[in-house]
């Protein structure tokens, strides 16, 4: 056996995204003990964070010690109970995955179903909550499998009105696109770090409203996962009266977590947020030079996931091949209602950069042209150029 040595890429599919080198540099720093007090003090900074990042200063927020999934599975297993109705918005993969979870904890199920590509109606979510007492509203604010964005502010405000607790998912959406937990008024909104933030996979930061809190230590049993439980999470993160041990912290990942957030802030997460918007541009308008187009309409695009439609007679899978052996370059494969039909590339975080637009646009018609299709590669990045000067 021997040290493993991984391949330099370029990681520009769904996530995770390139991790800066200030960040590897951070995970490298000795680890020290998750009870140490100069790692308590950098867990209440990590809390800070978290709560200016979201925009939700009056939510408890933490990360979890898994990817983003385990926010989602954290969400529905603390909130919900054998009985309990819950009204799940489906616009793609990961809006089925929790209508999946709710079903695990127990829950009557209600889901309503959305074409793929298309962001989340709230009529049709309004009606679904007028027909019975909802406990929890949930859906998925940039669904990851189609490139698109739902109105969260809307949504939450349905939930609000029928008195239903509201679950948003914005794994890939923070630091991105405006998050904003308070003006929301959502009450659990959990992400990944392995997106936008351009930190490793691993941990699940999670913003959890008064109100969530309150249902949650009401709940007539308890929670049907143990690392994930709140009531017990609270008292290792909370730290009133002294820190209760519950599990030993990714230290590591911890500090890389850290570090990103430092560097967003250094930027401004307003100026992240126009970077984003700018390189998307500039990515669509060389991919259109070139006759592509995105799946998802104009108003409800992703900037950091652009979903670009396969052309008929290209074998899609060929192409992702392509691009990574004469690139080095990842990008992602279409799933489930969209296998084989579309391309996932991301510009997220790190990966938001015109060099990385550059990158893909010229391995993107390389690869094009390896199966005799007519694309213009000088045109592409003229197209891309326009925009990135403007």
């Amino acid at each position: 056996m021997q040290s493993f040595q991984p391949p330099r890429r370029i990681l520009m599919g769904p996530g995770p995204s390139d991790v800066s080198p200030r960040v590897l540099a951070a995970l490298a720093r000795p680890t020290i003990g998750h009870l140490d007090p100069q790692f308590q003090a950098l867990m209440e900074e990590i809390k800070a964070a978290l709560q200016r990042l979201f925009n939700a200063p009056d939510h408890a927020c933490v990360p979890l010690p898994a990817p983003g999934t385990a926010g989602m599975e954290a969400a529905m297993m603390n909130l919900l109970e054998p009985g309990d109705r819950c009204v799940v918005a489906v616009n793609g993969a990961f809006g089925g995955r929790m209508a999946d979870m709710a079903g695990r904890a127990g829950a009557t199920v209600v889901t309503v179903d959305h074409d793929w590509g298309q962001p989340v109606d709230p009529a049709r979510v309004e009606a679904a909550l007028s027909e019975a007492p909802t406990k929890v509203l949930a859906f998925v604010h940039a669904e990851t499998s189609t490139g698109a964005r739902s109105d969260a502010a809307s949504l939450c405000a349905v939930a609000r009105r029928h008195g239903a607790l509201s679950v948003v998912d914005t794994v890939t959406s923070l630091g991105g696109i405006v998050v904003d937990v308070a003006g929301w008024d959502a009450d659990v909104v959990y992400s990944g770090t392995q997106k936008c933030l351009s930190a490793p996979p691993g941990l699940s930061p999670i913003a959890l409203s008064k109100r969530a809190q309150a249902a949650i230590s009401a709940r007539k049993e308890k929670v049907r996962n143990w690392l994930l439980d709140f009531n017990l999470l609270m008292a290792y993160w909370g730290g009133e009266g002294g820190r209760t041990y519950h599990h030993t912290a990714p230290i590591n990942a911890l500090y890389g977590l850290h570090e990103a957030l430092v560097a967003l802030f250094e930027e401004g997460q307003q100026a992240a947020i126009v970077r984003h918007a700018k390189m998307h541009e500039a990515f669509l308008a060389g991919i259109e030079a070139v006759g592509l187009s995105l799946l998802v309409a104009e108003p409800h695009r992703l900037p950091q996931l652009n979903t670009v439609v396969v052309p008929d007679g290209i074998d899609e899978a060929a192409v992702r091949a392509h691009v990574l052996a004469a690139w080095d370059l990842e990008i992602g494969a279409g799933i489930g209602a969209l296998k084989g039909k579309v391309w996932r590339i991301g510009l997220m975080g790190a990966c938001a950069t015109p060099w990385h637009v550059r990158l893909c646009l010229t391995g993107l018609c390389d690869a094009l042209a390896a199966q005799g299709m007519a694309v213009d590669a000088k045109a592409a990045l003229a197209a891309a150029e326009a925009k990135l000067g403007a």
